[in-house]
């Protein structure tokens, strides 16, 4: 491939589309049709859930959708509304503004435009790395608050009752029950009948798209019953049309600075959410993706969410799921998935007048029970207890900072930086013996004798950094200090990778307090890059060639008269 076409496949990754067939265009649009029934309720939901109009998650599902798939690295991706970027939004902005007014709009518009930039940045400069500081630790324990959070956030639109969750709530609840029990019993029995539905639907017919099935059901009940006009809470009227693509409105610098950590944490968070989808889309296929391209492909689509006046998006397991589960064979199911959604914004918008909001908050719950794993903390806590404590601290700091989830997220990331450091500033330093294998082994855990009686042989399990020359230094100095008749001190550094300043000078300030003791220090296992450093700073000289071994086995048959050519 030349040059030239490897920058324009680059910069425009569809090109690696196969070309459609007549045979391909039909899965395709039959898995498009199929996304996009589930799609249009799901982003009038995830509107409400983000405070939003519930016409912006139609707008949120139309072009970030076809610029995601496009630019992105993963055509089956389904790109658009999702509940937890959604959530995420409310709560960072919900301290700088009320929930769906126009300033809240304004926010949540550049809320999605710097989130998307921050993540086409990460992209184009090749750093979609950075998005692994985000650990899946973190995230299991910071799902598993979000999605209690997301729950507890719809339970007074499942009754019907204004306002949020708080001390509050069960009097507002009893003065709802009070003024009119029977709008109460008939929004509650929306809500928790289509919750109940949509549960049984995705356990005994998954095929059927229930959350469609629900919402034409529950509309059209509601329009027969006038719930409506009895007071009831429905999505109302829709504007019909598309989005015009519009300069953002303008703000303060106060709001533009309090919005960019709450960016950052979206950008983050919400591409480790795609980033999951686009792993179990990759290994479907057997095909590798570029999380650069992905991040690219995800702040456009976050970008042309906040130009068509909407909020931060993301990529959806869910939708994904379904398009793969429909049949879709390339990212021209998502196309198809858009145009159903621009016919309904252009003709059937009248249709959801009549659907019940309790309804919507139905929709949102159903996929967001899936969420919860609390297994996962027993199961990390097993496996590592760093990941445990990370999981747990993630998990308690965002039910504790709610409505501002945002905060579990960076209580985790710096426990989980505190817990990295804590085991690198600790690493494993051990005396070795020969074992009856014939390597070396930590002789106390095995039950061996020194390698030789005039021998202290340690190993690092660590590069020697400034953090871990000390403790070697201070470990090899203590054993040489107590232990009578040593002559050769050989450290295995077959697991160190680097050594930077610091390790150079311990090395030296070693090999000549322990010279004046008439202890020779020697090195084994040493790699190229290891001794690259020594050259250059010129301790290998020093040393002497003598002194740096191979191999553990050279080091064996050297220091060990005994020791035969195999073990």
């Amino acid at each position: 491939m030349s040059p030239a076409r490897a920058r324009l496949l680059r910069l425009l990754p569809f090109l690696r589309w196969p070309r459609p067939s007549a045979q391909t265009l039909r899965r395709d649009a039959w898995a498009g049709l199929a996304v996009a029934l589930v799609l249009i309720p799901q982003s009038l939901a995830y509107a409400t859930l983000a405070g939003m109009p519930p016409v912006t998650g139609l707008y949120a599902a139309l072009l970030p959708a076809v610029v995601g798939v496009l630019w992105g690295a993963s055509p089956l991706l389904a790109v658009g509304p999702v509940a937890l970027t959604s959530i995420l939004s409310f709560a960072i902005l919900q301290p700088l503004a009320v929930p769906g007014g126009t300033e809240w709009v304004a926010l949540s518009i550049w809320l999605a435009l710097y989130s998307g930039a921050i993540q086409f940045l990460l992209g184009a400069l090749r750093l979609g790395l950075i998005a692994n500081f985000v650990s899946n630790p973190l995230i299991a324990g910071f799902i598993n608050a979000a999605a209690l959070s997301i729950i507890l956030s719809q339970l007074p639109a499942l009754f019907g009752v204004a306002g949020g969750v708080d001390a509050d709530w069960p009097r507002r609840l009893a003065t709802t029950w009070h003024a009119d029990p029977g709008l109460l019993a008939t929004t509650a029995g929306f809500g928790f009948g289509a919750l109940a539905l949509l549960l049984l639907l995705r356990r005994f017919a998954p095929r059927l798209p229930g959350v469609l099935l629900v919402c034409v059901g529950g509309t059209a009940i509601s329009a027969a019953l006038g719930f409506a006009g009895s007071g009831g809470a429905v999505v109302g009227s829709v504007p019909a049309g598309l989005p015009q693509l519009a300069l953002p409105p303008s703000l303060g610098l106060e709001q533009h600075r309090a919005l960019l950590p709450g960016a950052l944490i979206v950008a983050l968070v919400s591409f480790t959410e795609a980033m999951s989808s686009c792993r179990a889309l990759s290994q479907r296929s057997a095909r590798r993706w570029d999380e650069n391209q992905e991040l690219v492909g995800q702040g456009l689509a976050k970008i042309v969410s906040g130009a068509s006046g909407a909020f931060p998006v993301s990529g959806s397991f869910s939708r994904s799921a379904l398009n793969v589960f429909a049949g879709a064979v390339s990212g021209w199911s998502t196309l198809f998935a858009v145009a159903g959604v621009v016919v309904f914004l252009l003709f059937l918008t009248d249709a959801l007048h009549d659907l019940p909001r309790a309804l919507l908050a139905a929709v949102i719950v159903a996929p967001v029970l899936g969420l919860i794993d609390f297994g996962v903390f027993a199961r990390l806590w097993r496996i590592s207890r760093d990941d445990g404590l990370v999981a747990l601290v993630s998990f308690a700091a965002t039910l504790a900072s709610m409505p501002q989830l945002h905060w579990g997220v960076l209580a985790g990331f710096v426990t989980a930086m505190l817990c990295f450091l804590y085991r690198r500033a600790h690493p494993r330093i051990v005396e070795l013996g020969l074992h009856a294998d014939g390597t070396l082994r930590d002789r106390f855990v095995h039950g061996l004798p020194p390698l030789a009686p005039d021998v202290l042989a340690v190993r690092i399990d660590a590069s020697l950094s400034y953090v871990t020359a000390p403790l070697l230094e201070r470990f090899v100095l203590e054993r040489v200090g107590t232990a009578a008749g040593v002559r050769t001190v050989l450290l295995c550094v077959s697991a160190a990778n680097d050594l930077d300043a610091t390790g150079v000078d311990m090395l030296r300030r070693m090999h000549r307090e322990l010279a004046r003791a008439d202890v020779v220090l020697r090195l084994s296992a040493v790699k190229r890059q290891f001794r690259a450093v020594l050259d250059r700073a010129g301790l290998s000289a020093e040393l002497g060639e003598a002194a740096l071994l191979a191999t553990d086995r050279e080091a064996i048959m050297t220091l060990v008269p005994q020791a035969t050519s195999s073990p």
